[in-house]
């Protein structure tokens, strides 16, 4: 209900279609530069925003697409990709980003599961989508084709189909890394929420910012084209439609002020390359860092390489990228007397999230003791694709079980311990694997740790630590070891440790510990035969 002069008047539903925020700033901004291939200019706003619309019409009439029908998107990172994606949401559509890392009939069984109607491609995804039996169901459309380009130059529709902020606007696939992905249901309001806590925590944007994206669109950083589009800044796709450190310093020095997100091991290879070739990060403006565990080790080094151009956020899939964030200010940060303590969490709430920790039974714990963190917000999803039971098992009264245990301390800092299936109870008594990671990092020698438990007869469970050594460097289990003995109690110690040449991960750069069990499980098999 809106009060002026006396009056009132009804707003009967609330249009927060993402596709609006493209439209608005094409009308404030037309001539401002919008799309980048590398560094090269490709469209201004006016342009961006027309071919959006005018896919979107061509979605509706020559596909037959309908609001609230999904869409699909498998392909490597391109200016195109933004064009679909703005086209889908025009069109009242809802956009299925699939991880273009995926194998085929991953992605085809995304497809099938969310009824994905059309689906935005490149050529090497089209033909291998081709030969699964999802494809007979599904119309596809190549991004670098002449097809493509004829849908965004027809005639174009004037507005975004109107959306209220409880529509889904974005079906997001969890990992998998236990099992088949989940559907997350992102909605308008959900990505609106996720926008504006960025510009009022994160970062500010401004039109003569870059996002670059290095980092997958079908994830976090596609998100985050959001708050870009809404200030009317520029985007711009490397051509190499992926992470190279080398074009990531080039083109941050020839278009300035960039922004991109990245994940832990990006920003490790990114110091690593800066280390190696002289450079100092001139030209980028932010690196947002997110998606898996930094290591106070990692973030040091790279803020004394690169300077004062890093933040954290924590979120999750079904709170995207809006949980809490650590800004520069508290990355930069060497004089608070917990700085240390500050720098391994993973920062303060966003402003509009509630965040709490809590035992077994849901009952709130003392700062600074571990319990599940659960967040309450207008980010958290309202479910899982057709998938009620697994809805009803991660919000409860409107509260979101993230599944991570976590403490947050007496000044509201945030500290992730380990997801809950990841903690490993020894004598009754639980030890966090990113603490023994943390330390295990803290030697000169290890590039890389992941830390699990192994089934024992005596203790439930024993700590066992796999190790990539430094390149040309030879590290003994009697030397980590001692080095652990001087920084945490006995019985968090590694009562054994693997030499491995690489950690296995999945397509978003997380340690599949699940494939560490079964290394073990298989080693222990054999002993026992």
């Amino acid at each position: 209900m809106v009060t002026a002069f006396g009056t009132k008047a009804r707003i009967t539903e609330v249009c927060v279609n993402p596709a609006l925020w493209l439209h608005r700033s094409a009308l404030t901004g037309p001539d401002r530069p919008a799309l980048f291939k590398g560094d090269e200019p490709e469209a201004d706003y006016q342009c961006f925003d027309n071919r959006s619309a005018s896919l979107g019409r061509s979605l509706v009439k020559a596909f037959g697409l309908e609001a609230g029908e999904r869409v699909a998107l498998f392909a490597k990172n391109a200016t195109e990709y933004l064009e679909a994606l703005f086209g889908i949401w025009y069109a009242g559509g809802i956009a299925v980003p699939v991880n273009a890392k995926l194998h085929p009939k991953e992605a085809a069984w995304i497809l099938g599961n969310a009824g994905a109607k059309i689906c935005f491609g490149d050529t090497k995804s089209i033909e291998q989508l081709s030969e699964t039996e999802t494809a007979a169901k599904i119309k596809f459309v190549d991004l670098g084709s002449a097809q493509f380009d004829g849908m965004c130059n027809e005639n174009r529709l004037s507005t975004p189909v109107s959306k209220s902020d409880t529509d889904t606007a974005w079906l997001f696939y969890t990992s998998g890394t236990t099992g088949r992905p989940k559907g997350v249901m992102i909605s308008c309001g959900n990505l609106q929420a996720m926008a504006l806590n960025y510009l009022s925590a994160v970062d500010d944007v401004c039109d003569s910012d870059t996002a670059f994206y290095a980092a997958p669109i079908s994830h976090g950083a596609g998100l985050y084209c959001l708050q870009h589009v809404l200030k009317g800044a520029r985007h711009a796709v490397p051509v190499s439609k992926g992470f190279d450190p080398a074009e990531i310093f080039a083109a941050a020095e020839k278009l300035g002020s960039l922004h991109m997100f990245a994940a832990p091991t990006m920003i490790k290879r990114l110091v690593d390359h800066a280390r190696a070739v002289g450079k100092t990060g001139d030209g980028i403006k932010t690196i947002v860092y997110g998606g898996g565990p930094m290591y106070l080790a990692d973030i040091i080094e790279a803020v004394e390489v690169l300077g004062p151009r890093f933040c954290q956020i924590y979120g999750q899939g079904e709170s995207p990228m809006t949980i809490t964030v650590l800004s520069k200010e508290f990355v930069n940060d060497r004089e608070h007397p917990r700085w240390r303590q500050r720098l391994q969490s993973v920062g303060v709430p966003h402003p509009q999230i509630d965040v709490k920790t809590v035992d077994n039974l849901g009952n709130d714990v003392p700062a600074g003791e571990p319990g599940e963190i659960i967040v309450k917000g207008p980010s958290v999803m309202s479910g899982y694709w057709q998938n009620h039971e697994a809805t009803a098992q991660t919000i409860k009264n409107g509260w979101l079980f993230t599944g991570d245990v976590g403490a947050v301390d007496q000044d509201g800092f945030v500290t992730l311990m380990d997801r809950s299936k990841d903690v490993i109870i020894s004598g009754g008594t639980n030890i966090y694997p990113r603490e023994v990671e943390e330390v295990l990092l803290s030697h000169p020698d290890v590039v890389e740790t992941s830390v699990i438990g192994k089934p024992d007869a005596e203790w439930g469970e024993s700590v066992v630590a796999f190790i990539v050594a430094r390149a040309g460097t030879e590290i003994s289990a009697a030397e980590l070891d001692s080095h652990c003995r001087n920084e945490i109690a006995g019985f968090k110690r590694p009562k054994g440790y693997r030499f491995v040449d690489e950690l296995p991960k999945n397509n978003y750069g997380k340690v599949l510990k699940t494939e560490l069990r079964k290394l073990v499980e298989t080693e222990t098999k054999t002993q026992n035969d």
